[in-house]
């Protein structure tokens, strides 16, 4: 027998509605239109279709659900308040408002049941793209053997989107790398109501979902809720029969596209883009309730009752998913110890012994660049460590991304002459899809079971930054590798040479940006990284550097970067000058510095590769390293001085780049700029004399 809707249901989805529009109207703004007419679709969901322990929001073998169209907020809202999730009536009323814990958007650890924080359209598509595929890396790396459905790691995905997510870029990468991926555990719906903002989306977007997806490799289903003749039903056993088709499609990911009316049944706004994005008005609102059957007077008035005995029936049926887990769990552990005692470390986020012995080793005296070194890096310490992978935009062997042996993510028919795959595989491919990379990346992290990295050239972070600013709101453990970071970057030009992007990216709150100075500060940064669990912008170098001894050269050692900052060397005695620079500049620091020294002028060299590391020193360090009374100061970084300045005062100096670069070798990008030893010199006198 289908799935047959009751007249508790009925009642719980009128009062979905009523919530929703209620908590809109209340705070004064936000978006009521798809919480009103989607809460039919959301309550099957978290009533019947998924697998969730709302006493246990991060239970393990739980269903991701995650909101695309995180404007409509309230729609998910509603639903984990009736699933029996750590909410109450109460705080609808502090919907969008100060000091609530229901945001205009949902958020990553501010509301229960909520999985990853949804702003920007189409940006929760690529993190659900990234939770399937880390579900299927799980499986792979914890229970490889067991028959499909049958291990405790098997999970599904659900995502909900609108026709905005599908219009943004990073949807479309997402999707078709989804597709590539045959993600059987990803289910989108799709909500078709044809309303935006600016009302009617025909004006903007026609595009023909079905071919669209179909020719991306999804599986694809159509439910319609809004008759040919005009009439409207929300047909709950039809897109039930769709979601049990969906679950039951494991090699391809899945789409319904649902058509409905935004706003339906509110009198006047419903189809309408004035029901988008406001509030209903006084009005409009006491007409829904009409409509509904409800006291168009009252507020907030959901019968306790009726919530009593929809959370009851909810918490029952997730008992007893939970404890056939649970059983299933229990003889997975017995079965697999190793695997139990690795999950066990990971849950716990502790990272395993050795790991400062296993770091490569670089022959002092020779020249390697930073990219390459962080290649190396990772090799050294993925054998120790599983739980660490990753990939790039189509740029793996320039970013030095990929785990020598390992084989790559992906299913068994998609290797090449250059790649052998496994559906368990490690090194990642995620095309040339920047933006979706890092949504990706996002969806990942958010189990904090694995540790993911992705690489890309740094001009191109900025397809990226909407994700990556996720990242850093949320607090994630992603790791960015950024190369070919400024002018070295050489002949292919200005449109090639990020010399603003560091600048942009130590912009965003939350997010490290690391620039390491040599091979083996590259090696202690990635540690330091891994130990931190942050959100991180490796920025590495195409050309090489020089890897000098450093003990025998009288250099800091490299765990230094720990702290963000440090004295690299004094030179001369008690120095009267600092000369401050990160990554690619600081061998030229040593060297001016030196000649300064033999000059006459004592000469700090301060090596600054985090800025985000060095502020969250304490200040008695921090004037250490930077003597506030020595007031000659030079900054020395290959991009603009923006973010110098708080260094350096207004008697210091910069010698950065304040243009873009020119299409000339990366030798002769330095030399034009004046990053020279002669170059580093004039901005010293420069600063010196502004402060005698």
């Amino acid at each position: 027998m289908g799935f047959q809707v009751t007249d508790l249901d009925l009642q719980a989805i009128t009062a979905a509605k009523a919530l929703a529009a209620d908590a809109v109207e209340n705070a004064g703004n936000g978006h009521p239109g798809t919480p009103i007419s989607l809460a039919p679709a959301a309550y099957l969901l978290y009533q019947y279709v998924m697998n969730t322990d709302p006493s246990d929001p991060q239970w393990l073998g739980r269903d991701r659900f995650v909101l695309s169209a995180g404007h409509a907020s309230a729609l998910q809202y509603v639903q984990l308040f009736l699933a029996g999730y750590d909410l109450e009536l109460e705080d609808f009323k502090q919907f969008r408002h100060q000091g609530g814990r229901l945001t205009g958007h949902p958020e990553l650890g501010h509301q229960p049941g909520v999985e990853v924080t949804t702003g920007p359209l189409g940006t929760g598509i690529a993190a659900a793209v990234g939770m399937a595929m880390e579900a299927r890396r799980l499986r792979g790396m914890f229970d490889p053997e067991a028959p499909e459905n049958e291990s405790p790691f098997d999970h599904r995905v659900y995502v909900v989107s609108g026709d905005g997510c599908l219009q943004e870029g990073i949807a479309y990468e997402a999707c078709s790398l989804a597709g590539t991926q045959e993600l059987g555990n990803l289910i989108l719906l799709y909500d078709e109501n044809r309303i935006s903002i600016e009302d009617d989306i025909n004006i903007a977007f026609n595009e023909d979902i079905r071919l669209r997806f179909e020719s991306q490799g999804w599986h694809y289903q159509e439910v319609n809720w809004l008759g040919a003749d005009g009439t409207y039903r929300e047909d709950l056993a039809a897109l039930f029969a769709a979601f049990e088709e969906a679950k039951a499609e494991t090699t391809k990911p899945s789409i319904i596209k649902l058509r409905t009316i935004i706003g339906w049944p509110t009198p006047t706004k419903q189809n309408r883009g004035s029901v988008h994005g406001a509030a209903l008005g006084g009005e409009e609102l006491a007409g829904l309730k009409q409509a509904l059957g409800l006291d168009p007077t009252k507020m907030f008035a959901v019968d306790p009752a009726l919530v009593e005995a929809v959370r009851s029936r909810a918490i029952a049926r997730s008992r007893a998913v939970r404890e056939s887990w649970d059983a299933q769990f229990e003889t997975w552990t017995k079965t697999h110890p190793d695997g139990s005692k690795l999950l066990a470390r990971l849950q716990a986020g502790q990272l395993p012994e050795g790991l400062e012995a296993a770091l490569p080793q670089f022959e002092p005296g020779t020249a390697i660049s930073t990219r390459a070194a962080s290649g190396k890096t990772i090799n050294a310490l993925a054998e120790l460590l599983p739980e660490l992978w990753g990939g790039s935009a189509d740029l793996a062997g320039s970013n030095n991304t990929a785990i020598a042996g390992a084989r790559s993510f992906a299913p068994s028919d998609r290797g090449t002459k250059a790649w052998e795959v496994s559906p368990y595989g490690r090194n990642l491919h995620f095309g040339v899809r920047e933006h979706a990379m890092a949504g990706i990346l996002n969806g990942i992290a958010t189990s904090g079971l694995t540790l993911p990295y992705a690489g890309t050239f740094f001009v191109f972070s900025d397809f990226m930054r909407g994700a990556v600013r996720l990242s850093a709101l949320m607090g994630l453990p992603v790791t960015y590798i950024w190369t070919h970071d400024s002018i070295g970057v050489g002949e292919d030009g200005p449109t090639h040479q990020p010399v603003e992007t560091l600048a942009a990216m130590r912009a965003i709150p939350g997010l490290s940006i690391v620039r390491p100075a040599d091979a083996e500060e590259t090696a202690w940064a990635w540690l330091e990284i891994l130990r931190r669990r942050t959100p991180v912008g490796l920025i590495l170098s195409r050309q090489n550097l020089p890897n000098p001894g450093r003990a025998t050269a009288g250099l800091a050692g490299a765990p230094g970067v720990s702290r963000g900052g440090y004295v690299l060397k004094d030179c001369g005695g008690s120095p009267e000058l600092l000369l401050l620079a990160s990554g690619s500049e600081v061998s030229l620091a040593v060297e001016a510095a030196e000649t300064l020294a033999a000059q006459g002028t004592p000469t700090r060299v301060v090596n600054l590769p985090c800025f985000e590391w060095f502020e969250a020193q304490d200040e008695d360090y921090r004037n250490s390293v930077i003597p506030p009374q020595i007031r000659s100061r030079v900054s020395i970084e290959a991009g603009v001085a923006m973010p110098w300045y708080k260094y350096i005062g207004d008697t210091g100096v910069a010698l950065s780049i304040e243009t873009f670069g020119i299409p000339a070798s990366g030798a002769q990008n330095f030399e034009h700029f004046g990053f020279t030893v002669e170059g580093v010199i004039a901005k010293a006198r420069e600063t010196l004399a502004k402060n005698r």
